[in-house]
């Protein structure tokens, strides 16, 4: 098994931003000994615990974001109405990251340090993620983080319950390849997990077949998408990977169908368009356009109407689940899972009896792989139609187990370091 590695590939901007939060405080994120004995102020004396919900409340992810705090909710709500954990009743306490990864990584310092939460929850772009992993590092913390992302980290102080690679990017891959795709355009945006996804992408492509014929990046929040839309046209691949994330995708998808490009001639596999992203591109705009996800509300099982039912229940008829969200949900059941299988709250305990706790959840089972903090999914392709829900068309049968370094792959050789 692996053991945990600290090639975490932490950018040196992030690790700037994280430095100033925690300098005031006369600790940094590189004192190991520090973090393996940093003390918690964790108090489980009483009736309850607290817990953090960080997500992108405002700016350019809250498109994204506010869906997975209200998951979240849901979660605990659900737990307290059913005793709690341990006997004890969560309480939540929320804070807006902002779309922002200094804000990201100021907040968890303080929900950590100053709320004494015992797990926090949240995150959405590996921006922020790697921006808050030195934090949870330094002071000795938990952070469950929902979203896909690019794989290649691992951190004792993370529960990855999102896809890593070979969950997500690799099946949507091999699904192209064997539809007869030829060739690849790459758009994304300008952050850690679009850059790395389309290194992976590449290498992919190189081995089997596939030509890369361009590669386009525009900032977290850009609308204008008319020159990258153009380009895309006249290179004329067989379809385009879309990394794009937040509301930049309804620019692009709007501008993809005012120029006349459709599915049936160039489609696009997307890894960060769910349902709720759908209703604001417009599902006339983007209707029969592919998705690669592990979860879609249409998934048929007892567990996900049971789930859907309760969402809507709460926050609307109309509203839409998706994966983030589910997987936030998720992994607050897995935390108490994990606390009650190891009856204790403290970071070491959960850590130390992680490997092997499940859930059911609406996905369908998932199970922590103790040695890397990721957990198996099952692989998903979608496709958007007109009524605004994602249908799966294929799925990989049974839960992948997760491989975030890409070992099993030997075109991936080299990738990690």
């Amino acid at each position: 098994m692996r053991t945990f590695s600290k090639r975490t590939l932490v950018a040196p901007a992030a690790l700037a931003a994280v430095g100033l939060v925690l300098t005031g405080c006369g600790s940094k994120a590189s004192d190991t000994a520090t973090a393996a004995t940093a003390e918690s102020c964790v108090d489980t004396s009483g009736d309850t615990v607290k817990v953090g919900s960080l997500n992108s409340l405002s700016g350019t992810m809250a498109i994204s974001e506010v869906t997975v705090r209200d998951s979240i909710a849901l979660a605990v709500e659900q737990i307290n109405n059913d005793g709690g954990v341990l006997g004890k009743k969560i309480e939540v306490v929320s804070e807006d990251g902002a779309s922002e990864p200094t804000v990201f990584a100021e907040k968890a310092d303080k929900l950590i340090s100053s709320d004494c939460v015992a797990a926090v929850f949240g995150g959405w772009t590996s921006s922020s993620r790697k921006a808050m992993l030195p934090v949870f590092e330094d002071r000795n913390s938990l952070l469950y983080y929902p979203v896909q992302y690019e794989g290649l980290e691992d951190s004792k102080n993370i529960f990855y319950t999102g896809a890593t690679t070979n969950q997500q990017i690799v099946p949507a891959l091999d699904y192209l390849k064997q539809k007869g795709v030829k060739s690849l355009y790459l758009v994304g945006s300008d952050y850690v997990f679009p850059q790395t996804a389309n290194r992976i992408i590449k290498a992919y492509a190189a081995a089997n077949g596939m030509e890369i014929k361009g590669e386009d990046y525009t900032p977290l929040g850009s609308t204008d998408f008319s020159t990258i839309v153009n380009k895309v046209r006249a290179a004329d691949a067989d379809a385009v990977f879309n990394t794009l994330n937040g509301d930049s995708n309804v620019a692009f998808f709007r501008e993809y169908a005012n120029v006349g490009l459709k599915a049936a001639d160039m489609p696009v596999v997307s890894v960060s368009i769910a349902e709720e992203e759908v209703g604001g591109i417009g599902a006339q705009n983007i209707a029969g356009q592919l998705t690669a996800w592990n979860y879609y509300e249409t998934v048929d099982s007892p567990t996900n109407k049971a789930f859907v039912d309760a969402y809507q229940a709460k926050y609307g008829a109309t509203k839409p689940t998706s994966d983030p969200m589910e997987a936030a949900y998720t992994s607050v059941y897995l935390w108490k899972n994990t606390v009650e299988k190891a009856n204790s709250f403290a970071t070491k305990d959960i850590q130390d009896n992680a490997d092997g706790v499940t859930f059911d959840a609406p996905e369908g089972l998932v199970t922590i792989d103790g040695s890397n903090h990721h957990v198996t999914k099952t692989a998903r392709i979608g496709e958007v139609r007109p009524d605004g829900l994602i249908y799966t068309v294929w799925d990989s049968g049974s839960p992948v187990q997760p491989d975030p370094y890409l070992t099993s792959y030997p075109w991936a050789a080299g990738l990690g370091g």
